[in-house]
């Protein structure tokens, strides 16, 4: 998963705010209780010594909808001089919170974040098309003035059962709906070129989706995923049809996380291309060597949750003692401590690398956490798991 949203929060000055809030607005009751609970969360910050201008930017955030529909949540993380990021999450949560202190909470937002899916929706019928977008924190990119209309310009669209003069009107007609066709085909082309969505979601009038789906580059089709039960325009079962969407999406996450576990996988059974361990997976972060940062989904709340980890200035100079940054350069004010879990976002965003989550049980991860990696040479540590084992022990070594 990509990390770039949080980039804006490397190297700003301490303390931080973080506040996750579920910010559904269904109706003026919905509206009521939104500000109700950030009146509460606000209450707790002022009393651990969040600064006033600060919590008034926050408040001023959280007073304007964000105009998504249906249960939703948010993050707003400050720094000591203001608002850094500000993201909606897909899924509210459970309980509204506040963090004030001297790093982000960052593994809750990064694991709802892990949901969300950056999509179009194209809604097609034989004059064009509509292009709706989605960001992968599950809100539209713009008002529905911004959704983009493509018409193909060819109008002749209909068919009329009479004599030769029918046969003429029927191939008339084929030819605008493929010129129609091939006219929305290329505008996403440039889109998806332009936007690298993970996903294109085709759906509408059944002969159009054909017609669009023969004529998209490769790089769309890579992508795409046809859902019916759409349409252009009204006459749509919304309920129906966004359900058919939301499990669309769910498989993507699904085959998006399997990708990277299958990785993981292949690399520890072969002893190279992934490691485990906190110890090890520090040892790559440092190096710059991650391209995916494996957590079991319990670590919000188990292995990692109450272990600190010295860090330095930069994103990857970490460790588990002070030596290990004297090691580094690293002395005197420019070591402080931080949530183990904050440590290891912190140096995954600094190498550009992402974030997994995955069901415990699903890989093995000592201590909950793993890495997958970009490259790898003779210091790197090495991992070798038995693929029978009365007693399940690990076999580790480090080359």
């Amino acid at each position: 998963m990509d990390l770039h949203w949080l980039k804006p929060l490397l190297g700003r000055p301490a303390p931080f705010t973080t506040v996750y809030l579920d910010v559904t607005r269904a109706d003026v009751a919905g509206e009521a209780e939104a500000a109700d609970r950030w009146r509460a969360v606000r209450r707790t910050l002022e009393r651990d010594g969040a600064p006033a201008a600060v919590l008034d930017e926050i408040g001023e955030r959280f007073a304007v909808p964000t105009g998504v529909k249906g249960p939703h949540g948010r993050v707003i993380v400050a720094d000591a001089e203001g608002v850094r990021v500000d993201r909606v999450l897909s899924e509210p949560p459970a309980q509204s919170s506040a963090v004030f202190g001297p790093a982000p909470a960052l593994l809750p937002a990064v694991r709802a974040a892990e949901e969300g899916v950056h999509h179009v929706l194209v809604e097609v019928d034989r004059n064009g098309a509509d292009l709706t977008w989605h960001t992968g924190d599950g809100a539209r990119t713009g008002d529905a003035s911004e959704v983009e209309h493509v018409d193909g310009g060819h109008d002749d669209v209909h068919k009329v059962k009479d004599g030769a003069l029918s046969r003429r009107n029927q191939t008339r007609a084929e030819d605008s709906w493929e010129r129609n066709a091939e006219a929305v085909a290329a505008v996403l082309g440039k889109r998806v070129a332009e936007r690298s969505p993970d996903l294109v979601v085709l759906t509408g009038d059944v002969r159009a989706v054909a017609l669009v789906r023969d004529e998209v580059d490769q790089h769309v089709r890579a992508v795409l995923v046809e859902v019916p039960g759409g349409a252009r325009g009204e006459g749509v079962k919304r309920d129906a049809f966004a359900a058919k969407v939301a499990d669309a999406l769910d498989s993507f996450r699904n085959r998006r996380r399997e990708a990277v576990l299958a990785r993981f996988r292949e690399g520890q059974g072969r002893g190279d291309g992934a490691v485990t361990a906190l110890d090890d997976v520090i040892e790559v972060l440092r190096r710059g060597q991650v391209d995916e940062l494996v957590l079991h989904e319990s670590t919000l709340t188990g292995a990692l949750a109450d272990k600190e980890l010295w860090v330095g200035p930069e994103p990857l100079q970490l460790g588990t003692s002070i030596a290990d940054l004297d090691a580094l350069g690293v002395s005197g004010d420019a070591r402080r401590k931080l949530p183990a879990g904050v440590a290891l976002v912190r140096a995954a965003l600094g190498q550009d690398a992402g974030v997994t989550f995955a069901e415990d049980g699903s890989v093995e991860l000592v201590g909950g956490v793993g890495a997958v990696l970009r490259w790898s040479d003779g210091s790197t540590p090495s991992e070798s798991v038995p693929t029978q084992s009365a007693d399940q022990r690990r076999l580790r070594n480090v080359v």
